[in-house]
Order: C-alpha cells, then sequence, then structure tokens
C-alpha cells in the first residue's frame, strides 16, 4: 500500500464510509440495471460531441415504413375516440381482432418467435401517430410493447417459456397485463404485502413444489381482459424447501389469468380515458416454480429484472404519447389561430397568443429530437436508465404545458366535449401519462440526478463499491485510486467552469455546426458549471443529499435540459442543418439556457453550505446565472411557423394522423379550414381595406369574381364548421351513459375474453 493511501486515503475512507449511507437492495438493483451512454459524457464536464453527433440516427427499415403506410393508417381509419370513450368504453371487438391479426402486440417480439421484430423507433413511431387517433387505441398497443411479460420473458426467461409464451403472445392469443402497484406498495416496492410462499400442492393433477400466492393489485393496464398475469411479489420460503434462506426478494412469475383463485375484471376509469385498467386479486393462487420468468435461477431478482426492462420501455412509450400530443397540439392549435378571428384578425396575430404559441413550437421541436435520439441509443444497445427517467418526466411535463396552452388558446372550443372536440383526450391523458411508470414528483426528486450521479458520475459509484468493500485493505486501495483520480476530475472541472463562465462560454469546445455552435458552446459551459456543482453537493452534503430532495431535483432538471438541448442540436445536424428550422433550434436553447439558469440561481440559494454556494455563484456565473430566455422577435417567429404552410411546419410535426380517409373527422375538418383560409387570405384583406364584411357583398361591388367570392365563402363555411362546438339534447343525460342517437351497443368484456 502507498503512502498516499496509508497515511492520507485511509482516514478519509473511515470518514467517507461513516457518512455515507448504505444503498438499499432496491436502490441498488435500480442503479445497475441498464447502462449509461450520453448522460455519462454530461457528466464530465467536457461532453465529447463527436461521440453524439456520429451516433446513427433513428431511421425506420422498408418494411416498418410499409407498415406504417398500412396497418398504421388503417388502424388510424378505424378508431373512433369519441365512440370509444363514451359510448363503448372500450375499443370495439373488430379493431382488437385487427390489432391482433396484424401482430401489433408483437411489435417487440423477435420474427423467430413470429412477431415483427421492430425497432426502438418504430415501436415509438407506431405510438405516436396511433395515439393522436386514439389516446385508448395508443395505450392499447403500447403496454404489451413495454413493461410486461414479452419484455421480462425476451430479457430473462428461459429457452422454454420464450418458445411457448412468445408466439402466443405475438399473435394476440394472449393478453398480457402486468401486476406491480399495489395499495401500499407504488414507488416503494419494499413496502409490497404482495407473497409468493414455497410450498407443495397440486398444479395439473400432480403434485408439484411451487408457489402460494396472495396478492392484491391496482391500477393494472389490460387487467380486465388479461389471459396472462406477470406478477411482482415477495418470495419467501419459510419451510427452507429451497435452501436455508427464508426471505427470498421480489420475484416475477407468468401466471395464467385461468388459474384458481385470481380474480380479475372489474375496471378503474382512469381520468375518463377508456382503456382496459383495473385491479388483480389473488387468494391461495398456485403456481409450479417453472412459472418464475428465468426459472429459479431468478428467485429474488424481480425488482432487476424490471428496473432492466423499464430503461428501455420508459424511454419509448410515453415520450411517444407526450410527444405526440405536443406535436398535434402544436400543429391543430397553429391552425385554429389561423382560422379563429377576433377583433377582425386573425387570433394568433396577438401578442399573447403568440407567446403559447412559440412554446407549443418549441415543445414539439424539442419533444420529437429528444424522442429520436433516445429511440437511436436504444436501438444501437444503450439502455440507460437514467435517459429513461428523464424521457419519462420531463417528456409528459412538457406534454402537459403544451395540452395547456392549447386548451388556453382554443378557449371554449376545447373545453365543450363531444365527436368536435379534438383535443379532450389528450387533455384527460395527461395526469395518466404523469402518474404512471413512476410518479413524476418521485422521479424528478429522487430518480434522475439521485441514480444519475452514481450510474453516470465518472467515479462515484467506484467509490461507493470500494466503501461497500468488506475486505479493508482492497476496499482502502480501490478508494484510493477512485477518490484521487475524482479529486483531479474535480479540479479539471473547476478550471474549465470558471474560464468559461468569465467568458460566458466563448472559447468552449464545440464542433463545427454552423449558426448552431454557440449553442454547443453554452451546452459545454454549462457541462462544466453542472458537474463542478454536483461534486460540490456530494462533498458538501454526503448522504444528506439523498433526503435533499429539492436539491437533487434541480440538478436533476439541468441534467435533463442537458440532455435535451443535446437532442435538439443533434436532430438540427441530422436534418443537415435547414435554416427554416433554426428559429426553433435558437428557441429551444434560449429556453433551456434560461431554465438552467434558473435551477443554477436557485441552488446557490439553497446550498447548506454558504461559503461553498458563494463561492460557486462568482466562480462559474460572475454575472448572475439567471438568462433572460428567447426574446419576443424570436417566439413570434416561432409562433408564425405554426401558421404558415410550410416544410418546416410538416417536419415539426410530422408522424401524426390527422384523419386522412375518414367519413368524418373533427381535425380534417381544422386541415381543410386553415388550407382555405390561407389560400383566400388576400382576397380577405382586400374586403378588410374596403370595409366590406361578406364575400357577397364584394362580388356585387365588382371587388371579386363570382368564383373567387365563392371561394371565400366556402373558406367562411368550413371556418365556421371548425369553431362550432357540440351540443347535446337533455333527454340524452337522464341516463348514467352519454349515448350518441345510433351508438353501437356496449362492448361485453366476456365477449371479448372468448375471442381472446
Amino acid at each position: 500500500m502507498s503512502f498516499r493511501a496509508r497515511y492520507i486515503t485511509r482516514p478519509l475512507f473511515g470518514w467517507a464510509r461513516s457518512v455515507m449511507p448504505a444503498m438499499s437492495d432496491t436502490e441498488r438493483e435500480a442503479i445497475e440495471a441498464g447502462g449509461v451512454w450520453w448522460d455519462a459524457e454530461l457528466f464530465t464536464g467536457t461532453p465529447d460531441y463527436d461521440k453524439l453527433l456520429s451516433a446513427a440516427p433513428a431511421k425506420l427499415t422498408e418494411e416498418e415504413k410499409a407498415f406504417m403506410d398500412g396497418p398504421v393508417q388503417e388502424l388510424c381509419r378505424m378508431v373512433d375516440d369519441w365512440d370509444i370513450n363514451w359510448n363503448r368504453h372500450d375499443l370495439p371487438p373488430e379493431i382488437w381482432d385487427f390489432l391482433r391479426e396484424k401482430r401489433f402486440f408483437g411489435m417487440i417480439i423477435p420474427k423467430q418467435y413470429g412477431g415483427l421484430g421492430f425497432s426502438a423507433f418504430a415501436h415509438s413511431e407506431v405510438i405516436r401517430m396511433v395515439s393522436t387517433a386514439s389516446v385508448t387505441g395508443g395505450v392499447s398497443v403500447m403496454v404489451p410493447n413495454s413493461l410486461g411479460p414479452g419484455e421480462l420473458l425476451m430479457l430473462f426467461g428461459t429457452d422454454e417459456q420464450r418458445d411457448y409464451w412468445l408466439p402466443r403472445l405475438a399473435r394476440g392469443e394472449e393478453i398480457p397485463c402486468f401486476g406491480l402497484t399495489s395499495e401500499h406498495a407504488g414507488s416503494d416496492a419494499a413496502a409490497m404485502v404482495d407473497t409468493g410462499v414455497v410450498t407443495r400442492g397440486t398444479y395439473e393433477g400432480e403434485e408439484v413444489l411451487g408457489i402460494r400466492l396472495n396478492f392484491s393489485k391496482r391500477y393494472i393496464t389490460l387487467a380486465p381482459i388479461a389471459t396472462v398475469i406477470g406478477l411482482a411479489f415477495k418470495m419467501k420460503d419459510p419451510d427452507h424447501l429451497l435452501g436455508s434462506q427464508e426471505d427470498l426478494g421480489i420475484t416475477v412469475a407468468l401466471v395464467p389469468a385461468s388459474t384458481p383463485g385470481v380474480k380479475r375484471g372489474e375496471r378503474h376509469i382512469p381520468a375518463m380515458t377508456f382503456f382496459q385498467n383495473g385491479p388483480l386479486e389473488g387468494e391461495d393462487v398456485f403456481v409450479p416454480m417453472s412459472a418464475i420468468i428465468g426459472g429459479e435461477a431468478q428467485i429474488g431478482k424481480g425488482w432487476r429484472m424490471l428496473m432492466g426492462a423499464l430503461a428501455a420501455g420508459r424511454g419509448i412509450s410515453l415520450p411517444s404519447l407526450s410527444s405526440a400530443a405536443a406535436s398535434f397540439a402544436a400543429r391543430s392549435t397553429g391552425a385554429y389561430s389561423r382560422v379563429r378571428r377576433q377583433f377582425n384578425i386573425p387570433v394568433g396575430q396577438f401578442e399573447g397568443v403568440q407567446e403559447h404559441l412559440a412554446q407549443l413550437a418549441g415543445a414539439a421541436y424539442e419533444l420529437d429530437s429528444a424522442r429520436r435520439l433516445t429511440c437511436a441509443a436504444l436501438d444501437d444497445g444503450h439502455k440507460s436508465g437514467v435517459i429513461a427517467a428523464i424521457m419519462k418526466a420531463h417528456a409528459t411535463y412538457r406534454m402537459r404545458e403544451s395540452v395547456n396552452s392549447a386548451y388556453d388558446i382554443h378557449s371554449g372550443k376545447a373545453v365543450i366535449d363531444g365527436p368536435k372536440n379534438y383535443l379532450g383526450n389528450l387533455y384527460r391523458a395527461v395526469p395518466v401519462g404523469i402518474t404512471v411508470e413512476g410518479a413524476n414528483i418521485l422521479t424528478r426528486n429522487l430518480m434522475i440526478f439521485g441514480q444519475g450521479v452514481i450510474r453516470a458520475h465518472p467515479f462515484l459509484l467506484e467509490e461507493m463499491t470500494a466503501l461497500a468493500e468488506p475486505d479493508r485493505e482492497k476496499a482502502v486501495a480501490d478508494f484510493d485510486k477512485a477518490f484521487w483520480a475524482h479529486v483531479g476530475h474535480t479540479f479539471k472541472n473547476a478550471f474549465r467552469a470558471i474560464g468559461r463562465g468569465w467568458t460566458f462560454g466563448l472559447f468552449a469546445p464545440a464542433p463545427d455546426a454552423g449558426k448552431a455552435t454557440r449553442h454547443y458552446r453554452q451546452l459545454s459551459r454549462y457541462s462544466a458549471a453542472f458537474a463542478l456543482l454536483s461534486d460540490l453537493a456530494l462533498v458538501t452534503l454526503g448522504g444528506n443529499l439523498k433526503r435533499k430532495e429539492r436539491i437533487s431535483a434541480r440538478l436533476g432538471d439541468i441534467l435533463s435540459e442537458l440532455y435535451l438541448l443535446s437532442a435538439t442540436l443533434k436532430r438540427f445536424e441530422v436534418d443537415q442543418r435547414p435554416d427554416a428550422d433554426l428559429p426553433l433550434v435558437d428557441y429551444v436553447c434560449e429556453r433551456g439556457f434560461q431554465k438552467m439558469g434558473i435551477a443554477f440561481a436557485e441552488l446557490f440559494d439553497n446550498l447548506p453550505f454558504r461559503p461553498a454556494a458563494w463561492l460557486m455563484r462568482v466562480a462559474c456565473f460572475p454575472f448572475g446565472a439567471r438568462r433572460a430566455g428567447p426574446s419576443d422577435r424570436l417566439a413570434q417567429t416561432c409562433a408564425e411557423m405554426l401558421m404558415v404552410p410550410s416544410e418546416a411546419r410538416d417536419r415539426l410535426t410530422s408522424g401524426i394522423y390527422l384523419g386522412a380517409g375518414k367519413e368524418v373527422s373533427a381535425i380534417a375538418d381544422l386541415e381543410r379550414a386553415f388550407a382555405l383560409v390561407v389560400e383566400t387570405d388576400d382576397l380577405r384583406r382586400k374586403l378588410a381595406k374596403a370595409k366590406i364584411r361578406t364575400p357577397e357583398e364584394a362580388r356585387e361591388k365588382g371587388l371579386v369574381t363570382a368564383e373567387e367570392a365563392a371561394r371565400l365563402a366556402e373558406a367562411d363555411e368550413a371556418a365556421a364548421k371548425v369553431i362550432a362546438v357540440d351540443a347535446f339534447p337533455a333527454e340524452a343525460f337522464n341516463g348514467a351513459e352519454l349515448l350518441h342517437e345510433h351508438a353501437a351497443p356496449t362492448t361485453n368484456v366476456h365477449d371479448l375474453k372468448r375471442t381472446a
């Protein structure tokens, strides 16, 4: 052992071990699940942009394109979200049959098992389009392809389990669900009271060693119609039939829904969005040991299995729905702002409206950029749990902001429900996205930075591993190596952060990215400051950082913005830097720098060790951390992009369903009205200048031709149709359900089970 290790590191090791709290098993398994990618670069303080820019972009294969142009478009034409939610309270049987026939439930299952074997990006594109046609349809498709039996079997199942279950899941012969959340155990898996006791019992007429399960789950999507249940439970072996250990840990098993003792069929109503969701209960449910996913070798490894699956699924499904909602809100609200007139001008010309339109445009570009980058990384084998958490939380946050902005502008048009309301179901989906697959409050306050700093920091995990090493000599030696490398890293970042802070990042490293180069320089500046502040928080707070949730949340916000801005710049580069998109890139970056500035300022105001906070403020942001954000002129430019037909507008809102091929579609009506209003805009100005209000009067006075007057009248009629809202006869509310005059009968869940 070296002199440094013996006389300097050893005392530091003892101090560090005393102040650093031990990680719980669930924390350790969550951290060890998945890997790291660009998140690790951001923690270095000097990200390698070559690594970002050289990464292959997200791209569909010809087979995937054909699926998007064929079955996905057909599905979107088939669904009627108003009918689904307010009349049937379910997808109609013919749509369930179509989903089975076209293998929508097997998108992620490899072809060798009868699935489609699609990429993460194709999975995302399908969810994006279907969700804008029907939230219920989108959720019904995403869940079997996200966290559930299929993903777990592919990652951890035995060959026998894969050979039996995966073909059946791919064909839709089995409808899966996954039971994790229970009354006392949502985010806190350690509080789970669902148990599986090792015992002997009768299965298919034979006495075998197995597990007797007792469980009560809730909020389980597809549970009411599921035929096979993925179940998480605490496994116990009180009679020591497997060995000396009694508490074996969280385990995951596959339980056929037909197993005696399983109860399911009742339904929850998630925010009046009628995808299949409900409770699961089981009393003395006996299954053989072969029901454990992965076999007996995976006993007690359930939490790690779930976190490993979430590292992929959580980065795809909900971010895809959120990105779709943001793009749909941006396109529809931009069109409505052009069609809807107040005080004889389009409402989109009011600066207050333009402020919201700019936010919509920016969120749509940023979320789609992050979605594409995350899917590309997953397809390249990078499964970062930290990036998945960033995407889940901040995509759904931005979905909420976007839908709220759309509602602010649409006003009463969006408030009144009915078939003419194309935003209502997205609004109702917001709280669902915010709370499922890890509630955002927990994700933001504890996971993004709390797990990110351990998993993605260059040295912290090595230090913590050394502190937990039982062999003290080896522990000190390992800690000595990691700790002093960490010290060197911190000093380097201090010089970087100070230099870049005092020069406003003008000389910070950046690739040659044309007009976007300046944004890379600022990204480098903020990355260095973030890396340094992370180390400062670790040194001054130690293990208490876990309990300082608001400190952790703000650091997580900075990390999240760094990732989202990286994705934005990557997208601009992949698209070959179109000048028309530059205002969007500028807006997203300026707003992201503004958000990071606020987070830094609040951290400096609230770090408990005040001298360190003061030094950081002076060193990294000598002239203040807060930024002004996008200028009014830039916001106006972005807002106008949503109100004028262009290739940039189409790029911004690509991959969403706009009612093509439907006989009746409120969003298609809006698209038509928007096109007509834009086409007749010059004629409208001519009428306004002459102070003439109607096309007929203009024709009579010779201001326009008969054909032009007819076109203006057609535009007025189309606009009136879009602005109109639904009203129902009073007798429609006499019963428990709001029904169309020609509503189809409510789907019978038991009939659906028979077709499964």
